[in-house]
This record gives C-alpha cells, sequence and structure tokens, in this order.
C-alpha cells in the first residue's frame, strides 16, 4: 500500500496485550500505528504525531481518556476520536460524546467492525472517491448530506458524522415531516430501549441540531413519547 493511502492512528490502551492485537491486525490493513499505554504518553504523541483518527480506551492510568480528549479539544476540534470501552454505564458514553468523541466500541468488540469504523472516521470508506450517486445523497435545506460515506456538506466545508449520528440523520431523512418512532431506533442502534439510551440518543438529537444549525429553516422536531420529526420549512 503506498504511503498517501495510509490511514495514521494512535492507539491509547492499557492493556498491553489487546493492544499489541489491534496493531498486528491493523497493520495487516493498511494502517500506521502508533501505541501509548496512558493518557499522558498518548497526549504527549497525539501532538507529536498529529493522527488521522485517535483510538482512545476510557478507563486508564495516570490519565484516563476523557481528560485526554478534553484537553486536545481545547485546540482541536477537527481530528476524529473513538473511545473504547468496558464500562456498561450509558451515562459514562454519553460524557464521551459531550467531551467531543465521534464514535465509540464496548469491549469486547470485532476487529472488523473496529476497521470499518476507523475508515469511517477517517473519510477512506471504500469508494469515497467516487461521486455520490443520487440515491445515495439527501438535500437538507442548505446541506447536502451523504449516509454512505456519513458526510455533511455545507457550503465547501465537510463535517464527519459518526455511525449513529448518520443511522438516525438518515431515517429522519427518509420520513421527512413524518414521526420517526424512537422505539424503533432504539433497537436498531443501541438493541434494547432502557431510559439510559433513551438519554443516549437525545445526545446525539442533540448533536444533529447543531450540526444543522447554520440553516434556521431546518428543525428535528421532539415528539414527546413518540419519537422525532425532521422539518424544513
Amino acid at each position: 500500500m503506498k504511503n498517501d493511502e495510509w490511514i495514521n492512528v494512535l492507539l491509547v490502551e492499557d492493556e498491553q496485550t489487546l493492544a499489541m492485537i489491534i496493531k498486528d491486525t491493523l497493520e495487516g490493513q493498511g494502517f500506521r500505528i502508533r501505541l501509548a499505554g496512558d493518557g499522558e504518553e498518548g497526549l504527549r504523541l497525539f501532538y507529536e504525531q498529529k493522527p488521522d483518527v485517535l483510538v482512545a480506551d476510557v478507563m486508564m492510568p495516570r490519565m484516563d481518556g476523557f481528560e485526554m480528549v478534553r484537553r486536545i479539544r481545547k485546540d482541536d476540534a477537527q481530528t476524529p476520536v473513538l473511545f473504547l470501552t468496558a464500562r456498561s454505564a450509558i451515562n459514562d458514553v454519553v460524557e464521551g460524546f459531550e467531551l467531543g468523541g465521534n464514535d465509540y466500541l464496548k469491549k469486547p468488540f470485532g476487529m472488523q467492525e473496529l476497521i470499518v469504523r476507523i475508515k469511517a472516521l477517517a473519510g477512506r470508506v471504500l469508494g469515497t472517491a467516487q461521486p455520490p450517486q443520487p440515491q445515495d445523497t439527501f438535500e437538507i435545506g442548505d446541506y447536502v448530506f451523504t449516509p454512505r460515506t456519513q458526510q455533511l456538506f455545507y457550503q465547501g466545508t465537510t463535517t464527519l458524522l459518526s455511525y449513529r449520528e448518520s443511522e438516525i440523520l438518515r431515517r429522519l431523512c427518509v420520513h421527512l415531516d413524518q414521526v420517526v418512532d424512537m422505539r424503533s431506533i432504539l433497537l436498531d442502534l443501541w438493541g434494547d430501549d432502557t431510559f439510559f439510551n433513551q438519554r443516549s440518543l437525545h445526545v446525539f438529537i442533540t448533536k444533529l441540531r447543531h450540526k444543522l444549525s447554520q440553516d434556521e429553516h431546518i428543525r428535528i422536531v421532539n415528539v414527546r413519547g413518540i419519537g422525532y420529526k425532521l422539518i424544513i420549512n
């Protein structure tokens, strides 16, 4: 693979065995991996390397993943961040997104899923060099949304959405001006419709509202107890 096709990933993970498994697997798939064992080392290597994607465990010694990303986001709002977490509490996942995380995977996870998520965050998903077909594109007011590449375009700028952000927005676009059932979204994307997952979904809706806020004619309406509706006035 040519150098310009490599995806540079900084992996911050304190479990050495897992870190080496991920490194060996991804390097065979066209990635360049640098490893850090805790948040302090990860912070230093981040500014040395300027990776395409940062993959960070949440629970680490010396400095955890959340604190590391909090510091990075003070002067870097663009580099995609994928959190790895063994925590079961959805509150921790919500906190990760509020700090500036773009996606997360719960341990244990499949290597192929990790690869797909990293490629999506890096904007290198298969076929992105080809112009999107009309059926793969939604016009949302002044925005253009391409679910296949998880990209949102606005006046020359491109925003990369997380997998869940993209899937939620796609459902809202397909059912424009109709209520999309909250429970169906939760079952499809979270696996259950518990109260904590409902809170997590609301965080995603809030993030989408912010990313669509440049066009004042776009609204995502909460239909209490039922779901959400995308409206373009």
